[in-house]
């Protein structure tokens, strides 16, 4: 049950309502919604009148959203979302489902997109949705699925699957060092690049090669495809995932700077709601995964 029917407002006024209060007048949201002003007024009028709460200050012809409307208003817009990506969804796949999954960029690039042609195949029922995310979030209030998580089973309420350990490797660009390097020791002179979300990573790099890391220092970049991307450019070293360091390597824009791929601490799992049931997409792609390790 969805309550009284006073508080289902119709799409049309709640259309008219966000557009208002996302671009400030009614002239505006009119010609978005190829609508006349007088039309938004009037469905506006409608869903004061169903709620029975003033929604707008009226100066004139100009309408603006009330504190308390503007705050309704970025619910409507994340349920109106939600419902067109739904309707997306169902009009793209209307014998099977969605799963939306959130991604880390460079994992889900190199080493999951391989794979999904694999599961398309498998299960062409199921539509797989991608969204990045470099920050932590929450699955249900982002209507996300699953996610691709690295680091610790520290994500809070829900379920893991492991997927590979991580092993990084120095890279530069060919030409970038004086001479090669025969010792880990030998990094500690050299202009060294780092990640946002992994500030340890080279201190943890060098406490495996039994040295203490030099003080953190140098440019810090929050993807790694950026990090490479400046160490092609020679602007230093970057310490990057061995399936990235080798898939820039193969293409001839990196060379290895120091020794093999090191084991490090983190790994990357997939993540999903603790909760039952759980969904039948979520469960289907669960376990293929599980099944193609």
């Amino acid at each position: 049950m969805f309550g009284p029917r006073r508080f289902l407002p119709s799409i049309s006024s709640l259309l008219a309502l966000e557009a208002v209060d996302r671009l400030g007048s009614a002239t505006a949201a009119a010609e978005e919604l190829s609508l006349t002003h007088g039309a938004i007024s009037r469905q506006i009028k409608v869903l004061e009148g169903q709620i029975g709460v003033i929604l707008v200050e009226r100066d004139g012809a100009r309408l603006r959203t009330t504190p308390a409307a503007h705050r309704y208003c970025e619910r409507v817009r994340s349920a109106l979302l939600d419902l067109s990506r739904s309707t997306m969804t169902l009009s793209t796949n209307p014998a099977g489902g969605s799963l939306n999954l959130a991604i880390l960029p460079a994992f889900g690039v190199h080493w999951l997109a391989p794979r999904l042609k694999s599961f398309a195949l498998a299960h062409p029922e199921v539509t797989v949705n991608l969204s990045t995310r470099l920050r932590p979030f929450d699955l249900p209030s982002e209507a996300l699925d699953a996610a691709l998580h690295y680091g610790e089973r520290d994500w809070p309420g829900v379920r893991y699957l492991e997927l590979a350990p991580e092993r990084v490797l120095p890279v530069c660009a060919s030409g970038f060092l004086d001479r090669p390097l025969t010792s880990a020791a030998d990094l500690l002179g050299c202009p060294l690049l780092h990640l946002e979300t992994r500030s340890q990573a080279w201190a943890e790099w060098f406490a495996k090669h039994n040295l203490e890391a030099p003080r953190a220092s140098g440019m810090i970049f929050d993807q790694f495809a950026t990090m490479a991307q400046a160490a092609v450019h020679g602007m230093g070293i970057a310490l990057l995932p061995h399936y990235l360091a080798e898939a820039e390597i193969d293409l001839g824009r990196l060379v290895a700077a120091f020794g093999e791929p090191t084991p490090v601490s983190g790994r990357y799992y997939l993540v999903w709601p603790d909760s039952e049931p759980v969904r039948p997409q979520v469960e289907t792609f669960v376990n293929w995964l599980r099944s193609n390790l």
